[in-house]
């Protein structure tokens, strides 16, 4: 397979990720669309990686999926205590900064 077909895969799933954040109203579908959109960098940086022939993409997207995984087990935890204080994981319910 070419860098094409690499490049359109992540553009497809970036799409998919950036609509789950745009459309989903649930915190946790909209944690899951980032993510998406995270792997779509990775998949990027892979093949642009093999492409040019070196192992720095390829090191790079290791840590950033290490960065990837605590930011998901952080917003998990946030989204945990948000649902015990305000009984709603309804991102539109969520207005605990507002003065």
């Amino acid at each position: 397979m070419g860098l094409n077909a690499y490049l359109t895969l992540a553009a497809v799933v970036f799409c998919i990720g950036l609509f789950g954040v745009m459309s989903r109203r649930n915190t946790i579908g909209i944690l899951l669309g980032i993510e998406l959109m995270l792997n779509a960098v990775n998949i990027n940086l892979v093949a642009f990686s093999r492409f040019v022939g070196n192992v720095d993409g390829m090191i790079f997207t290791v840590f950033t999926i290490c960065i990837t995984v605590s930011e998901a087990a952080l917003g998990l935890a946030i989204v945990i205590l948000l649902f015990r204080v305000r009984r709603t994981v309804t991102a539109d319910h969520l207005d605990l900064l507002k003065g």
